[in-house]
Order: C-alpha cells, then structure tokens, then sequence
C-alpha cells in the first residue's frame, strides 16, 4: 500500500556530495517521522538521521555536522544531502517510514 523509493546514489570521491531522495507515494494519510540508515558490508544497518512531524531533527554523531535530512512540504517525502563525503560512508542507505522501508540506493565513496 505504501511504496518508498530512493534515488541519488551512486559513485563519488572523498569529500565530494550527494544528495539521496526518498519519495513515499500511496496510502498515507499522516505525517510521520522519517529515518535514513545505512548499511555497510559486513556491518549491522545503523541509523544515520531522523526527522519528525515536526521537522525535529537527529543525526548519528558519525555524519553529524556532514549530512542534513529534510523535508518540504506537508507529504512524506525526505532529503538528506551529504557532504564531505569519506570513504567510511560507503553502504546501502535506506528511506523509513514507520513500518515501511525503500528498496536501498548505493552510496559509493572512493577514489
């Protein structure tokens, strides 16, 4: 009923930028709160930022003052812009709305 679908992955150099895009589309009546994680191979999916009804934001001290997540407008659709890229960042970045998840868009930091 609910379909997420992130965009904006791909190859970078370190310190370079991206900006990865969630776009939520059918039976949603509210605002939720909205999350970017990330997963690495071999590591555990973490959570990357946050943002609520409110447009409260947080963020993991890792990516902290390096990435923003955001939203416009009033519909569920969430930013998150990435700058400074390191290598360390390199994994499959995935949208959350509550119990929904996107399919994941690859974020690939190397030279």
């Amino acid at each position: 009923q609910v379909q997420l679908v992130e965009s904006g992955g791909g190859l970078v150099q370190p310190g370079g930028s991206l900006r990865l895009s969630c776009a939520a589309s059918g039976r949603i009546f509210m605002i939720y709160s909205m999350a970017w994680y990330r997963q690495a191979p071999g590591k555990q999916r973490e959570l990357v930022a946050t943002i609520t009804s409110s447009d409260r934001t947080t963020y993991a001290d890792s990516v902290k003052g390096r990435f923003t997540i955001s939203r416009v407008g009033a519909k569920n659709t969430v930013y998150l812009r990435m700058n400074s890229l390191k290598p360390e960042d390199t994994a499959v970045y995935y949208c959350q709305m509550d119990t929904n998840w996107g399919q994941g868009t690859q974020v690939t930091v190397s030279s």
